[in-house]
């Protein structure tokens, strides 16, 4: 598998040499998964982390009424967990898929907190990523809640373009909160 990206991705944030990059993929799992790969259900606890060399994961939940609820995506050079399984041990209330044929890096907690120590620096990188995922779902709170929801959309699909283009329409709707009919009504609204 091609972990230039990896290699490149740590190295917009952080300094790793190609010594320690070797080093630091031992502490990793390979996976190529289908597409509608299900790598964590509802009810398990999650003991690891998932960073996207290709493809899309998302996170969901099934709400009280029976429908999927997507509350996060992760592209190339994204990282996903479940956070609160991941601190307390708990089960999950999420589960966590492949949108696409996808190919990943992973982690357990544990060797996380032994790659950590071995390499001080990527505590620097991973408080990084933190922030920005943090930011950027803080932004999200405060876009859905100032704009109208075709504004919403349009906003999205301006930020995301192709992204879009790779995921179902379905995923995308539960993603802003919106029906599928709904969505393809803006859509449609667009193009005319």
């Amino acid at each position: 598998m091609n972990h230039v990206n990896f290699y490149t991705h740590l190295n917009q944030f952080i300094s790793i040499s190609e010594s320690d990059f070797e080093e630091i993929l031992i502490y990793f799992d390979e996976l190529n998964l289908r597409k509608k790969h299900i790598l964590l259900e509802e009810g398990k606890v999650c003991d690891q982390y998932f960073f996207v060399l290709k493809g899309i994961l998302r996170k969901y939940y099934i709400n009280d009424k029976g429908t999927e609820q997507t509350i996060q995506f992760a592209i190339e050079n994204w990282w996903m967990t479940e956070d609160f399984s991941l601190i307390t041990s708990k089960s999950s209330e999420f589960y966590i898929q492949t949108v696409e044929k996808t190919d990943l890096l992973i982690i357990s907690k544990d060797k996380m907190e032994k790659l950590c120590l071995r390499f001080p620096i990527l505590n620097i990188y991973f408080k990084i990523i933190y922030q920005k995922a943090y930011a950027a779902s803080q932004m999200r709170m405060k876009l859905s809640s100032e704009m109208t929801r075709e504004q919403f959309f349009w906003h999205f699909n301006q930020q995301y373009p192709a992204f879009l283009q790779r995921i179902p329409q379905y995923m995308v709707a539960s993603f802003l909160g919106f029906t599928p009919e709904y969505l393809s009504e803006i859509r449609k609204k667009g193009f005319s």
